[in-house]
């Protein structure tokens, strides 16, 4: 089945890819990114899964939102699920996208399925001091001047500087970080940060009792590679350090990044069921 658009759809630019009647895989993003990041691993995916990626608030095609609380994007997923008529979705977010799937699993255990959380840092104390591009980008006094003047070029840059491989990044992936505002950046980073400060997330998913897959950059420079040995506190994880792969392993090791979620879904129990 060919790729087709659900637009604004619970306040939330939605792409379908594959056939409606396999068995559902959510991918969430990032902050700061957009569905478009997962595009290199959608097409092996396609393949097995009726694969749903969305804008969150305020990212890509998405319009803002009142609140960027984790909670609060997890409710309006959660949402978008129930629109579908779909449960025990099997879910798979990128750095604080797997805030919002943890956060999607603590209010719906029964949209969730199973989790894979690729990148995402398990709480503060392992956020590594950021590259020197985001960091004059995101911080005052210099960030909000900076900001709303990001070239295509310097938007690159930005995003190449948390991968340790080189990235090849379409257009559309620039075009819809290039529609972010600093403000709504700057929040969410705050509210990502107040989620996991509030209680860690290997603590969190000890508690939902899902089958849970990890994957990882073992030279991610943003959050401290070693961190990702805490989720071994979950029940069953499955932890994956992938060498010489930084922050965004979908786009710089997609073809593995692909499988090892193929072979999670695979073995998980991730079904479709009308609501």
């Amino acid at each position: 089945m060919s790729e087709y658009d659900i637009e604004h759809s619970h306040g939330m630019h939605v792409v379908h890819d594959g056939p409606r009647q396999a068995p559902p895989l959510l991918l969430i993003h990032g902050s700061g990114a957009s569905g478009a990041f997962w595009g290199p691993v959608v097409p092996a995916l396609a393949g097995h899964h009726h694969v749903i990626r969305v804008d969150l608030p305020g990212c890509g095609q998405s319009p803002p939102a009142p609140s960027y609380d984790v909670p609060a994007q997890a409710g309006q997923v959660a949402a978008l699920l129930d629109g579908l008529g779909l449960r025990h979705v099997a879910v798979a977010g990128h750095s604080s996208g797997g805030y919002v799937a943890t956060a999607l699993a603590e209010q719906r255990s029964d949209l969730v399925g199973s989790l894979a959380l690729i990148s995402s840092g398990p709480s503060p104390d392992a956020l590594l001091r950021q590259p020197f591009i985001l960091r004059l980008l995101l911080a005052p006094p210099l960030g909000p001047l900076l900001w709303p003047r990001r070239s295509d070029a310097m938007i690159r840059k930005g995003i190449s500087a948390t991968a340790v491989r080189p990235v090849d990044l379409p257009d559309d992936v620039v075009a819809d970080v290039q529609g972010i505002t600093y403000r709504m950046m700057r929040t969410v980073l705050h509210r990502n940060t107040a989620y996991i400060a509030e209680r860690s997330v290997p603590e969190r998913l000890a508690a939902l009792g899902l089958p849970v897959q990890v994957i990882f950059g073992a030279a991610d420079p943003r959050w401290e590679p070693s961190s990702a040995h805490r989720y071994d506190a979950v029940p069953d994880a499955r932890v994956v350090l992938l060498p010489g792969v930084g922050h965004l392993p979908m786009l710089e090791a997609p073809e593995t990044v692909g499988e090892l979620l193929l072979s999670f879904t695979a073995t998980g129990p991730s079904t479709i069921r009308n609501a």
